[in-house]
């Protein structure tokens, strides 16, 4: 395997399926038994997930909501979502552990790092939920913060497309994909991988990030196997 521990971040969006919000069971039962696949070779899994298919504190913000409060609830939405993945999982037979940034005790256990390295060392699954628990981080940034504390790998950042073009291939069809792609040449080239503070802190940790198209099944054991799947982003 490539890789021992990594970091799986997925977007809040793609539990929607093809919903326009909220969780499709499908989508979230097609992740849970791609992880399991991943569990099975020996890999430790630790996953941050947004929560953009519920509420975007940013957006509220646009609408005249007080940020911070928009952040919260935002934070709250991937508790939620992580907590359906976690039912997924262990739907799967998984064992999975919910960490929350967030103290919310009666559903998930509050952010331990010695107590997260634990968990998957036994070789459970766990996500992390809350964010970072401040206000104005995204959880792009939770995603990396928490990779460097559980000293993943790697950051796979699951996406529905297929890595890093060179302008959104949704929307232009002249769009060439980089197989690989160093830090400096995303910020020279202005491309959108994670928001500016993510990434500048993986960037200073050299930290490896993956950007891949988690909707296509079997992707993520590609991954993990060492096949040339997605962007890798490095130093």
């Amino acid at each position: 395997m490539q890789y021992k521990r990594v970091l799986l971040k997925l977007s809040g969006e793609a539990l929607m399926g093809e919903q326009q919000y909220g969780i499709d069971a499908k989508r979230l039962a097609e992740y849970a038994e791609d992880i399991k696949a991943v569990i099975e070779k020996g890999i430790e899994v630790a996953i941050v997930i947004g929560g953009g298919n519920i509420f975007r504190g940013l957006s509220g913000a646009s609408q005249g909501m007080d940020r911070v409060q928009g952040d919260h609830m935002g934070m709250l939405a991937t508790v939620i979502n992580g907590l359906a993945l976690q039912s997924a999982l262990e739907l799967q037979g998984v064992e999975t552990r919910l960490q929350s940034a967030i103290k919310i005790n009666e559903v998930a256990e509050p952010f331990i790092r010695r107590r997260a390295i634990r968990h998957l060392e036994k070789g459970r699954v766990v996500i992390f939920g809350g964010g970072t628990g401040n206000p104005y981080f995204t959880t792009d940034s939770a995603a990396v913060l928490r990779a460097i504390e559980i000293k993943a790998d790697v950051i796979l950042k699951g996406t529905r497309v297929d890595g890093i073009y060179t302008s959104d291939p949704e929307k232009d069809k002249t769009a060439t994909k980089f197989d690989s792609i160093s830090f400096n040449e995303v910020l020279s080239k202005g491309l959108k991988v994670m928001d500016t503070t993510a990434f500048t802190l993986s960037q200073e940790n050299e930290l490896p990030i993956v950007v891949f198209d988690m909707n296509t099944r079997g992707n993520l054991m590609r991954i993990v196997s060492g096949e040339n799947i997605g962007t890798v982003v490095n130093l």
